[in-house]
């Protein structure tokens, strides 16, 4: 109606079924919508670049709401499908599991069954996986508080072994107020079950866990960590050096994952303020 000037607009709006005060109107509100619709694709290209492209248009519409604004999924995916922005996670590797074929007896509980986690350092995850380079294969362990998702220690070498694990259990116990009888799970490989590792839990004063056998869901908090890591900056990432990889995942980590990544199941906090406000409301203060 608005560019056709052959006829009387109230002709036009017989035709089309439209009133004319409601086409007025119109008019008159389009720049107010304008602004508004601008605001809101600036909001979701603002949360999707500090994401570093990792957030879909889910986690974007909580991050939007949790930050006192408005944004349906609708609305976000198709401003996302506008600018062809995807979540690097929509691309997919096959991942690789250790060896547990040693470790099959009934020595071996899984002591996180039916266990209901309600605090910080209650229960550890750990696991390894690998990092390709252009020097070889780049291993890396990690240790993660399941509460609040926090990677409380990492450590990267060129062998998996057992000193990789007894190194990461070191540096978490250093940085980390761990108590004793925390549960410290992960799969049956045997870098977990060798003595050096059970020797170091027991003077640590943590109680080992393992998944059972078959059952690789047991360990899914290192899992799903694993494949967050792998899709968004491993996969389709060329790390020249050994020393380059380790830089890599070292920044994602303790800057990004921890202090900056929101996730949903936090109410779209990152682990680290998460873990601070857990602190603040569930700890008395010292006068």
């Amino acid at each position: 109606m608005e560019q056709q000037n052959e006829h009387a607009k109230a002709k036009w709006a017989t035709t089309l079924g439209v009133s004319r005060s409601g086409y007025y109107a119109w008019l008159q509100t389009r720049e107010a919508r304008d602004e508004r619709q601008m605001k809101r694709e600036q909001d979701v290209l603002d949360v999707y670049e500090q994401g570093n492209g990792h957030y879909g248009a889910e986690r974007i519409c909580g991050i939007i709401r949790e930050n006192g604004g408005h944004a349906s999924f609708r609305v976000v995916k198709g401003i996302m499908d506008d600018h062809h922005l995807k979540s690097s996670h929509c691309r997919r590797r096959q991942r690789s599991l250790t060896d547990s074929r040693k470790a099959r007896d009934s020595n071996y509980l899984n002591l996180t069954v039916d266990v209901t986690i309600k605090r910080p350092f209650h229960v550890l995850s750990s696991d390894i996986t690998y990092i390709r380079t252009g020097e070889g294969f780049d291993y890396l362990c990690q240790i993660r508080d399941v509460f609040t998702g926090t990677v409380l220690g990492q450590c990267q070498q060129k062998r998996m072994t057992k000193d990789l694990v007894t190194h990461t259990m070191q540096s978490v116990k250093r940085r980390w107020p761990i108590p004793k009888g925390a549960i410290l799970h992960s799969d049956r490989g045997s870098q977990y079950t060798s003595k050096a590792v059970q020797a170091l839990a027991l003077r640590l004063g943590w109680k080992q866990s393992f998944s059972r056998v078959g059952k690789p869901g047991d360990n899914a908090w290192s899992e799903s960590f694993f494949s967050i890591l792998k899709k968004e900056i491993v996969h389709w990432h060329f790390y020249p050096t050994r020393e380059s990889a380790r830089q890599q995942v070292f920044e994602y980590i303790e800057i990004y994952y921890n202090r900056q990544r929101k996730q949903k199941r936090l109410g779209y906090l990152s682990p680290i303020q998460f873990l601070n406000r857990w602190m603040d409301q569930n700890l008395p203060s010292v006068a």
